[in-house]
């Protein structure tokens, strides 16, 4: 990873706190592998990381605290305003990085942008992600308290994401940062962690995050979910 691109991502996080951001929001996606490192740390972790996109999921956009214009905030870093797909989900853009928010789908969906009006913003609508905010952790980023979903619900999250990728090899990034995480928990004696979650979720997940297990060939993880299949 560049060390440029490292100092943004530390600078977005700053000045998120500073405006009263972070508490209302859990950091998601492969940032999370770095900041994994110090829970990880002396358990062999070694993350790959290939991405620009910083991800915050907002579990309760209707009751956000805080209240700020997140692209002026973020203009004299160089951050521009973009918009993807048909419908226009905003981003906030730089040669370094993406910052973009999701919120959880509800019911039988919708492909129109979530309006966060209290950072200028909108948010994409997505299904599965309500389960990283069913455990999180906070974590330590060079002196910046961060909100983000326990490893054990990042990693099997992920195997359903790479399911659902078009793309094989962002599917296969996926795979491999999940399993990375099951690993390192493995290796802290922590599997009844993503047992546990693994029996939390609906049959149709487990299977999705089984036959991803299978291209992977990781039969002893498989093994320790199923063993421990309630």
């Amino acid at each position: 990873m560049e060390k440029n691109q490292y100092k943004l991502c530390l600078e977005v996080l700053r000045r998120l706190e500073s405006d009263g951001v972070l508490s209302d929001v859990i950091l998601i996606g492969s940032w999370c592998m770095v900041f994994y490192k110090k829970y990880f740390s002396g358990y062999d972790y070694a993350p790959s990381i290939r991405t620009r996109d910083i991800d915050f999921f907002v579990p309760k956009p209707r009751v956000m605290k805080a209240t700020t214009n997140l692209p002026e905030v973020m203009k004299d870093l160089g951050f521009i305003k973009g918009f993807r797909g048909r419908e226009g989900y905003m981003i906030l853009e730089h040669p370094e990085l993406s910052i973009e928010f999701l919120v959880a789908e509800k019911g039988r969906g919708t492909d129109k942008p979530v309006l966060l009006p209290q950072l200028k913003m909108n948010a994409q609508a997505l299904r599965f992600v309500e389960l990283l905010a069913e455990n999180t952790i906070q974590v330590n980023v060079d002196g910046i308290l961060v909100t983000v979903p326990h490893p054990a619900n990042f990693a099997l999250h992920k195997l359903i994401v790479s399911h659902r990728r078009r793309d094989k090899n962002k599917s296969a990034r996926d795979r491999e940062a999940a399993i990375t995480v099951l690993k390192g928990l493995a290796r802290k004696k922590e599997q009844d962690i993503f047992i546990n979650v693994f029996n939390s979720v609906p049959k149709k997940w487990k299977q999705t995050m089984i036959l991803e297990l299978k291209i992977a060939n990781e039969d002893k993880i498989i093994e320790m979910l199923q063993s421990g299949n309630s």
